[in-house]
């Protein structure tokens, strides 16, 4: 929605700049999206929610900034001479249930002809082309107070009359586009006495329509249902100006100061008199009355702000709510235009987002036992924390997927019994078309991220997700099994500034790493990671993770097929473990050590082993032995290629001795380290590599 800033300036005193006005609009819920000069006004591009239709209008907004900025209202009545409806059989309504209420001015004398050269760059402002200067001016005033309105060729009325109805069966009317369309029972037309003229709050009629040749204009500014209007515009595949401020709802008790303001702007621009007027006002709007013992009260509990009654008064005053006194307690009044005010914690959010949601500070509420953090939380948050920290982003994708994923993913085997005729959760009535399964793993959602992150050409992608999982039960007629996973994403490379090397590619490893360091900040059990095949995994390049000896994840580089289907054309490395089974082990305890007090010793080692062989088996093996002085086992490299049979690799380890008790001299540590490379090339068949 435009909204021009000259415009503003007219309804409500501004003292802010525009680029900080801007932000307080956004900072309020208007999000301005953008700025941009047209000619020598200002142009404010906002995006509005469903529930803010009060703010489709110039005055609406100036409503707004009239309280964030504390100031002046300017708001004319523009009152003008009323004609007795009950003397007049201008208008009749058939249907007040579609239609509220209708008024209806006729303007005689009327010369038709092009629009002023400011009323022109008003309109070309917000978007919109002039036309001539009465369909001009309707449009003019609904962008500024909010109310649509149409203008009719009195003369080309039938009986000089309007009747509201719904449409009877068969009827058509050729809308001001020049399209025929078809009517049915369920929509509501304005009609003459003969036949429909326009379709209600949608758009008028070819036939009656304003012409060069009109002398006499009918005015009608109503109120109709949100919902028929809603229905109606689907019904007919036809979206307009005036069907989107109805959908979400205007003021019905500004349909006469619309109307009267459009009239002297005819009367003015045009050259007309202002005739007959009728105000037909069958179905009378009740306004919202919404209790609250103590508001301020209210504030401080919802949200935490200690914001006073005063501020509180004057808040609620300028945006329009009234308020008085029971015996009780005190009754606010919502205004007309705010159809989105219906209980206490739509005043303290209106509270709320004035003084500034950016002022509500972190605190649980105080619930008796309910509320605290879960006992995970606190480690979940590490988690997060900690893969942030390494360059991750957190993605949230949706938990409902198309079957076309069905049997793509390797899943976790203790969650999904594969033993069952139907191991998926359908639904029954899917809330996004195609999307008829409740998801079994997170990869789904982060692959469909990746993809869309490629296509804006953002290659170098690291994410992860902590979500619900979803299989079906064992048991007929229980819920489905849920299950919290851990899951992540890397592709592309790393970048390092003033670095010999700009660029390192991600590899398996990254993958491993990263997903170590997140659990390790969770003070999870040690896991153990063995080369397995997974269906979503190329050979080679994938790991099981087992915990206590029990398969609770999956590592490695995703497959060529998936790729494929997925257009990746780089490698992509994915990670899935079961993590709520994994916090739900006892934490190990943490155990002090002094630091070092003697020097270490390092020595680096490679050897020559079976391809099959992991650095995993070599340590664990090496640790078994218990061997005296040995602290530390680390990875070092491996190597595969020239100069290495093509069923081996060169595995490089570091071995790092130390006494706690002395320093160790050359001969004690090639005591202990020969016997660790005999060991070692008797266990594993291994050569070292010199």
């Amino acid at each position: 929605m435009n909204i021009s800033y000259n415009w503003l300036k007219d309804l409500v005193e501004i003292s802010l700049p525009p680029a900080e006005l801007a932000k307080k609009l956004t900072d309020v819920g208007l999000a301005v999206e953008g700025i941009h000069a047209f000619g020598d006004d200002l142009v404010f591009d906002i995006d509005l929610t469903s529930d803010r239709g009060d703010c489709l209008s110039h005055l609406g907004v100036a409503r707004e900034i009239s309280v964030i900025a504390d100031s002046q209202l300017r708001i004319t009545n523009y009152e003008l001479r009323k004609t007795d409806f009950e003397k007049q059989n201008l208008v009749t309504i058939e249907d007040a249930d579609l239609c509220h209420r209708f008024t209806a001015r006729v303007i005689r004398g009327v010369k038709i002809g092009p629009s002023p050269e400011w009323l022109v760059k008003r309109l070309e402002a917000v978007g919109e082309r002039s036309i001539n200067n009465v369909a001009d001016i309707t449009n003019f005033v609904m962008h500024e107070l909010g109310n649509p309105m149409h203008s009719f060729d009195f003369n080309k009325l039938a009986g000089n009359r309007i009747v509201v109805r719904r449409a009877r069966h068969g009827e058509t009317i050729k809308t001001l586009d020049e399209v025929e369309r078809k009517l049915d029972e369920s929509m509501l037309a304005i009609c003459d006495a003969e036949k429909p003229v326009a379709v209600g709050g949608v758009m008028g009629g070819f036939d009656s329509s304003i012409t060069e040749e009109t002398t006499d204009v009918l005015l009608e500014v109503a109120y109709f249902k949100r919902e028929s209007i809603r229905q109606t515009s689907r019904n007919l595949k036809l979206s307009t100006e005036a069907s989107h401020h109805f959908e979400r709802g205007v003021d019905i008790e500004n349909l006469v100061r619309a109307s009267n303001r459009a009239t002297g702007l005819i009367c003015e621009l045009a050259g007309g008199e202002a005739g007959e007027f009728v105000d037909v006002y069958p179905t009378k709007f009740e306004q919202k009355q919404i209790e609250s013992n103590d508001i301020q009260y209210a504030v401080k509990r919802l949200t935490g702000l200690d914001v006073k009654f005063e501020e509180i008064s004057r808040i609620l005053n300028a945006l329009g709510v009234s308020s008085k006194i029971s015996p009780d307690s005190r009754i606010y009044i919502a205004p007309t235009w705010r159809h989105d005010l219906a209980i206490e914690e739509d005043l303290v959010e209106e509270v709320a987002r004035i003084v500034g949601y950016d002022n509500i500070g972190e605190e649980l509420p105080p619930a008796f036992g309910a509320g605290e953090y879960q006992p995970n939380e606190t480690r979940k948050f590490h988690l997060r924390q900690t893969l942030s920290n390494l360059g991750f982003d957190e993605a949230i994708s949706y938990s409902f997927i198309d079957s076309r994923f069905d049997e793509m993913f390797g899943l976790i085997p203790a969650f999904v019994h594969e033993n069952l005729d139907e191991k998926y959760v359908t639904l029954q009535d899917s809330i996004i078309e195609g999307a008829v399964r409740m998801r079994p793993s997170l990869l789904s959602g982060l692959l469909d991220a990746v993809r869309t992150n490629l296509n804006f050409q953002n290659r170098n992608l690291r994410l992860y997700e902590i979500g619900k999982v979803f299989s079906a039960s064992e048991k007929e007629n229980e819920l489905p099994n849920e299950r919290e996973l851990l899951a992540l994403v890397l592709t592309g490379s790393e970048t390092f500034e003033n670095k010999a090397m700009a660029t390192r590619e991600f590899d398996f490893y990254d993958a491993k790493g990263a997903l170590e360091n997140a659990l390790d900040a969770t003070n999870a059990p040690n896991l153990e990671f063995a080369a397995s095949d997974a269906k979503h995994l190329r050979k080679g390049q994938s790991a099981e993770i087992r915990l206590n000896g029990k398969t609770v994840g999956t590592i490695g580089r995703l497959n060529d097929e998936i790729s494929q289907n997925y257009k990746f054309r780089q490698p992509v490395f994915v990670a899935e473990i079961d993590l709520q089974t994994v916090l739900t082990e006892k934490e190990p305890p943490v155990l002090y050590h002094p630091l070092p007090v003697y020097p270490s010793v390092e020595r680096d080692v490679s050897f020559l082993v079976k391809r099959q062989i992991s650095f995993a088996e070599i340590k664990q093996a090496i640790e078994t032995e218990g061997f005296e002085l040995l602290k530390k086992i680390e990875f070092v490299d491996v190597y595969e290629g020239k100069g290495v049979a093509d069923d081996a690799r060169s595995l490089t380890i570091r071995l790092v001795y130390r006494s706690d008790e002395r320093t160790l001299i050359e001969a004690e540590v090639e005591a202990v380290h020969n016997r660790i490379l005999q060991k070692t090339e008797e266990k594993f068949d291994a050569k070292q590599r010199f």
